[in-house]
Parts: C-alpha cells; structure tokens; sequence
C-alpha cells in the first residue's frame, strides 16, 4: 500500500459481469492472504468472472484467447508493481485508480463487488475535487474545508472490519472519482490538512455535507429518522451578516423550480411510494390533493401529505425527494420548498415544487464554504460555523 497507514476500502461498483480489471504498469494478481497468483502486463484488461452457482473467481487474460487465468479463488487482489505519480495504478473499468483492487463475490445471483483499497490521504484526492469541483486557488480554504470534512465523514466509517466495504464511491457516501479526476489545488488543501479530522467528546465526528442550504443549514433530526442526539448538525443560518444576502446564494441551483403533471405524478407514486409509506395492496391510486402539513425549525417540509382515492399519505424527511419525481427521474433538489397543486375534475393535474437548496441540508453547505472562503474566513472558521462545538484535531495518517 502507500505509505498511509490508514486503509479506506471504496465499493466502485456492483456488477453481474463486465469487471475488467488491469494496471499502467506490470502488476501481479495475489489471493485473498496475499499469495502471489500470476504476472499482469501494462494496459492489458482482464475479466473478472464468477464460478456458474459457486462464490469463487477468477481473472481472464485477453478474454481468455491466450489461456492465461487466475486459479479459481473466494477473493482476488490487483497490485501493480509500481507506485506513484509516474505510473503503477491499477484500472478498473478504464479508469485509473491508486491502491489496490479487490475484487469479491456478492449476493447468490453472480453479482460481484470491485473494492478500491488505499491510503486515506490517497482517497481524498479522488473525493475533494469531485465534491467541490474545480476551485480558483482562492477559494482554497473550503477546499481546506472539504478535505477535514471528508476526511471525518471517511474514518467515522471505516470502522468494521467485518464487512466488505467502508465507503461507497457514490453520493450514497462520498462520490470518488480515482486519480483521473485529480487536481493541484484539491491536493494542495488536502496536503495542507494533512492528518485533521473533527472530533467532538474525544471521538471523530460524522461530518455530512451538501451543495447547497439555500439560506440555513438543516438539523440532522429534520432530515434524518437516526438524526437525533447528533447536537452538533444542527441548524445554521447561512444569511451574510448584515445584508438581505447568503453566502450559499451563487451557487446555481439556489433556487429552482420543478413541475410535474398529474400523469407524472401518479406515476412516481405508483413506482416509489411503496418504499415510503405503507400502501395497502402496493397501488397508492390517483392523487386528489398534494400540500404541506407541517415543517421544520429551519422552513423545510416536515410532512408532505399525498392524498388519494386509496387514502391519505404522509412523507417525511428525505423520504419525499425520492417519491416527487418523474419516473426513472433526478430525486427533488431538496425538502426546502412550497407547493403548487392544480387542480382539474377533483384530482392533481399538475403540481409545482418552488425550492432552494440542493441535498439534504445537513453540516457543510458546500456552496456557503466557497462563498464564506471568498469573503476571507479560514477552513477552521468555516467548519466551526457548519459543526458548531467540534473541533479541528489531529489523528495519525502515518
């Protein structure tokens, strides 16, 4: 591994088949005790494939043409044999990745699992510039910001060797992008943080972010049914004192506007209500009226009732942004916004969702950090502002 001493293990992706595995420079695949298996040339792609009703794998060469395979094994790890910014990364699916590749059978249907192994450090430069995008050099300290946030949310986490994984690659966790979406300027703010995380009472503190609070962060308990007893996510207005301005308001999705008509709507009921709301015979019906019942400390949607000619529906937290939506669709920005129904012949033919924000509300308003970096506060200020009674502590890296 690199010279990290801390192990973060990244699930990149879940596949049936279709797992090419290979590196930029020779590498060698090793069984699940690190027992070398055989030798790998630069650039070529092996398939990962799975035994037909058994949980072994193994790695083809070439597609198999040449007849070179990895022995039949419950686990396999790439390695490539050089290390560092010129060259030595393994690949997975085409793209570029530092550490290691492990590859692992799930579920009972052949699924298996391409697990990146690295150093913590490591997956950072693969985490910050995805999550902030590309940043001026003076927007560095939310740079800062993000790589102490991210680097808590990660070890906060990595705590249970009993499992495949610690993080998803995703915005289910942190979305990760490898070393092709690597950049100076998130390196130089995750160099600069080396080793800091947030604590609060001596442990590391979970550190959630999101793009954009649209005015005020929100409490982990608004959003959130495990949000409670976390004192620290609680609701920060993000308002620029003095003025009528907030520091998250350049970022573009602010505020926003979705519509969907009463076909549209019925739809996203039929396929998503289930996973939400109790729903007699799985069949929600035709939505008669949509509204806000009631809301939360920071002005978002508490409850959001759905009444049909089944009954009446209540959503809550996040739950709403996965259920207003089209079909197939991008789940609602966030839970900050009024409602809009139209009505025609006693049911919804259309309804409008007016928002600010975009995510979950919770911690870091990602777009508050940029503009709070731009109006001259320190990464320390800003994770002070966004994590109210943490603080910015060392833990080792090496």
């Amino acid at each position: 591994m690199p010279e990290d001493t801390r192990v973060i293990r990244v699930a990149l992706a879940t596949l049936d088949a279709g797992i090419l595995v290979g590196a930029t420079a020779n590498f060698a695949w090793y069984d699940q005790n690190g027992n070398f298996l055989v030798s790998g040339r630069p650039g070529a792609a092996w398939r990962i494939e799975r035994e037909t009703n058994g949980v072994r794998l193994r790695a083809v060469a070439g597609g198999g043409r040449d007849g070179v395979a990895t022995p039949w094994q419950r686990s396999l790890i790439a390695r490539a044999t050089l290390r560092g910014d010129g060259g030595g990364f393994v690949t997975i699916n085409g793209k570029r990745y530092r550490g290691e590749a492990v590859l692992l059978p799930v579920d009972s249907a052949g699924g298996v699992i391409a697990v990146n192994r690295l150093g913590l450090e490591d997956y950072l430069r693969g985490v910050v510039p995805v999550e902030m995008g590309r940043r001026p050099r003076g927007d560095s300290s939310a740079l800062q910001a993000q790589a102490v946030a991210s680097r808590s949310y990660a070890l906060a986490r990595s705590t249970d060797r009993n499992v495949a994984y610690d993080v998803r690659a995703t915005t289910s966790d942190q979305v990760y992008g490898g070393v092709d979406v690597e950049n100076d300027e998130a390196n130089d703010a995750i160099d600069a943080t080396r080793g800091l995380v947030l604590t609060i009472q001596g442990r590391i503190a979970d550190a959630p972010f999101h793009s954009t609070c649209g005015g005020a962060t929100a409490a982990a308990s608004e959003v959130w049914r495990t949000g409670g007893g976390l004192a620290y996510l609680e609701s920060v207005s993000d308002q620029i004192p003095g003025t009528d301005h907030y520091y998250c308001d350049i970022a573009p999705r602010y505020r926003w506007t979705r519509s969907l008509s009463g076909s549209q709507l019925n739809a996203a009921l039929a396929q998503y209500l289930a996973a939400y709301a109790a729903v007699p015979g799985g069949r929600p019906g035709i939505a008669r009226t949509i509204g806000v019942r009631d809301r939360t400390a920071s002005g978002r949607v508490a409850t959001l009732d759905v009444e049909t000619d089944k009954g009446i529906f209540a959503l809550r937290g996040n739950d709403m942004r996965y259920v207003m939506r089209e079909p197939g669709g991008e789940i609602l920005y966030s839970t900050y916004f009024s409602v809009e129904p139209e009505y025609r012949d006693g049911v919804v033919s259309r309804v409008t969702f007016r928002g600010q924000g975009y995510g979950h509300g919770v911690g870091m308003c990602q777009w508050g950090a940029i503009g709070r970096a731009r109006a001259g506060q320190s990464f320390r200020s800003i994770l002070g502002t966004y994590y109210p009674g943490t603080t910015v502590g060392l833990v080792s890296v090496q």
